[in-house]
């Protein structure tokens, strides 16, 4: 038998998180390593075909292979987009500043 090599596989939800370390033959690739897991069995909802996963933070495809102590990530779907709530803050902060709180800052007249 080939040598194996150890590494961890990790999803979070907001109320529960995983973090698996499996054994796993040199030369596996991300998918056998999630399968081999069983994170699949503890979270049902993860669908490969479309699940976003990545080594480190960084994304990746399923057939990379795996390093030893490597950590996959399998991230879930998006809620908001983004960009799209960076605007609507930067919208926001605009409107404070040009309207601020009443009050909220002394003129260096009113100090004086």
């Amino acid at each position: 038998m080939g040598n194996t090599i150890q590494v961890e596989v990790v999803y979070g939800l907001a109320e529960e998180q995983a973090l698996l370390s499996v054994d796993v033959p040199e030369n596996s690739q991300v998918k056998e390593v999630i399968l081999a897991s069983g994170i699949l069995e503890q979270f049902p909802e993860i669908d490969l075909d479309k699940v976003k996963v990545g080594l480190f933070g960084k994304l990746t495809k399923m057939d990379q292979s795996v390093r030893a102590r490597d950590r996959i990530e399998i991230y879930r779907p998006l809620i908001a987009d983004p960009k799209e709530v960076r605007k609507r803050r930067a919208a926001e902060g605009k409107r404070l500043k040009k309207g601020g709180a009443e009050g909220e800052v002394e003129s260096k007249k009113d100090k004086k």
